[in-house]
């Protein structure tokens, strides 16, 4: 067992870390999922209950994660072992284990923002505009050559940048692709906004109709709220394992929870006046990004660059969360394994991408399990067991079991007490646990 925090990487600098973690929380789910759940659950008053929701329990478990991470200067698994022993090592296993799954269908998904960046430029347009973006999507998915083929690629570029390791090459790339994230959204929101018939998307954006909130609302904000900070995966422990003593540890979970939400709330206004510019049905669905946005771009001038510049957007969120969670698994067989970077980039990424074979088999109808595909069966015993599990027990472990040590390290000894230490301690102790174990109960419907 290689417990050796001593000559551990660690990140160069303060804004490194930043978009590194954020890169980690802003995935597909905020740029895809987000404006689809939004659109589903009645625009604004949903938003806000998002964000109450991020900036009560999300912050909370985010600081919960980064405390245990740097004071063990260890994997998700090992920081547990080292911290208490006993059984609390299983829930970092559950993050491992949740990453491997996880990642094994995200690379397929994420391959897909490579194939459209390449047919936006190449004749989807076109076909966009005849009607036809329905049919290319579903010959795409159900061609299990071409997915597989965008997947691994997506997963070799995510395995060489863990391999360059956590200064050259996790935080060298974040701090390119964040920025770069960002800008790129801003360029497509200028665009939509300035659509004639854009106004009505931006009014049901932001004019909240409390009527359309529902118990199923609320309950769509707690699981978006949770699911896209990357919590309960170990993911921020890993990250937090790479910090230096100097840190202030509750400004960086506001500044990471911050930008992730920034970047969710941002996508609505490059989507939601487009959409409704063109008269199309906001809560289309998980088709809204490959089928019904490919039909709004193929109606602008320049759409085909809009197009582009939408799928590398995609690409580049879907890049830093694969890459904190290639790095979950990394982390775990360097500290404990004693393997080197070299040997756990390529060996697990090439075992994940294996994994992820069956997933895009399955988009072809062909691969299920008791009914599902087996994509979706992956997903859901990722996202609605290990992680609300995960989840559950790092906030109980902060909030009860280890509340003096977590304290000290978050208030770095002391020297920097915050004013919402209390209110954190009772997210951690209670609040939290109580409405991720909803998320999971919930979840457990087949």
């Amino acid at each position: 067992m290689g417990n050796g925090t001593e000559n551990r990487e660690q990140w160069g600098s303060r804004l490194g870390f930043i978009m590194a973690a954020a890169g980690s929380a802003v995935g597909l789910g905020n740029i895809w999922r987000f404006p689809y759940i939004t659109g589903v659950n009645g625009g604004a008053a949903f938003v806000l209950v998002y964000f109450a929701i991020v900036f009560t329990i999300g912050i909370s478990v985010m600081l919960a994660e980064f405390v245990i991470g740097r004071n063990a200067g260890l994997n998700a698994v090992g920081a547990f072992q080292k911290i208490k022993g006993g059984a609390w090592p299983v829930v970092g296993w559950m993050g491992v284990i949740a990453g491997f799954m996880i990642l094994s269908f995200y690379g397929v998904i994420a391959g897909w923002t490579i194939a459209y960046m390449i047919k936006s430029v190449s004749g989807l347009m076109t076909l966009a505009a005849a009607g036809k973006a329905g049919d290319a999507f579903g010959a795409f998915v159900t061609n299990p050559v071409q997915v597989i083929a965008y997947q691994v690629v997506f997963m070799a570029i995510t395995i060489w940048i863990v391999y360059k390791g956590v200064g050259e090459g996790i935080e060298k790339y974040c701090k390119i692709m964040m920025p770069a994230l960002f800008v790129i959204l801003l360029i497509l929101i200028v665009r939509s906004v300035t659509l004639p018939g854009a106004s009505k998307g931006l009014e049901f954006y932001l004019r909240p109709d409390f009527s359309k909130l529902t118990g199923a609302s609320i309950f769509a904000a707690l699981g978006q709220g949770f699911f896209s900070l990357s919590l309960g995966m170990g993911c921020m422990i890993t990250y937090g394992s790479y910090l230096n003593k100097k840190e202030i540890l509750p400004s960086a979970a506001v500044t990471v929870t911050f930008l992730d939400t920034m970047v969710a709330f941002l996508a609505g206004f490059a989507i939601f006046p487009a959409v409704f510019a063109f008269g199309i049905e906001p809560g289309a669905g998980p088709g809204l990004t490959f089928v019904t946005l490919p039909n709004v771009f193929a109606k602008m001038p320049g759409g085909m660059i809009f197009s582009f510049l939408f799928f590398l957007l995609l690409f580049f969120a879907a890049l830093t969360s694969s890459v904190s969670l290639l790095e979950v698994c990394v982390a775990y067989f360097k500290d404990q394994m004693g393997w080197s970077r070299t040997k756990a980039s390529w060996l697990l990424g090439g075992v994940i991408t294996a994994l992820g074979v069956p997933s895009a088999i399955s988009l072809g109808g062909n691969l299920k399990i008791a009914g599902k595909d087996f994509l979706d069966v992956m997903d859901w015993g990722s996202s609605n067991f290990l992680l609300p599990l995960g989840g559950i027990f790092i906030s109980l472990f902060v909030g009860w079991v280890w509340l003096d040590g977590a304290k000290a390290e978050a208030t770095n000894e002391g020297k920097h007490p915050f004013s919402w230490m209390t209110a954190w301690i009772w997210i951690c102790r209670v609040v939290a646990p109580v409405a991720i174990a909803w998320i999971f109960v919930k979840g457990l419907k087949w």
